[in-house]
């Protein structure tokens, strides 16, 4: 029986790809993406990191009690995330969801574990009518 070479090159192709999709999938499972019903309630809990990836200025002119803010845009996002507790739990949220994606995927890929991503962000959270605190 002669196997076709060309078919090898294919299937040994296909498995790496297999392989190299199921290793980038792994860092998403520490992610959790919710609506601002349930943000909402995660930024309750007080063992919960509330993490605001928007820049400066928009941090001081409405952010989420208790938040912390490192812009994800900025030039140390990597320097700065990597000085917190990974083992701890963080809510991340921005002004759309879009920032906080990418801030989250970056966090996983850092080695974070317990990270809540809120996906529609503070413009959501302002049209339900939840409240900020501006500094």
């Amino acid at each position: 029986m002669r196997i076709n070479k060309k078919f090898l090159g294919l299937a040994a192709v296909l498995s790496l790809a297999a392989v190299t999709l199921t290793a980038c999938g792994s860092s998403t499972s520490a992610i959790t993406n919710l609506n601002s019903k349930d943000f909402a309630t995660k930024v309750t809990d007080t063992s919960i990191v509330v993490l605001d990836v928007r820049t400066a200025s928009e941090f001081t002119a409405g952010h989420i009690a208790r938040a912390i803010n490192i812009d994800v845009d900025g030039v140390n996002f990597q320097g700065e995330v990597s000085k917190l507790d990974k083992s701890a739990t963080y809510a991340v949220y921005c002004h759309s969801g879009r920032r906080s994606g990418i801030a989250t995927d970056q966090m996983a890929k850092l080695g974070f574990t317990h990270i809540f991503n809120f996906t529609s962000g503070l413009s959501d959270w302002l049209a339900n009518g939840l409240p900020v605190v501006t500094a």
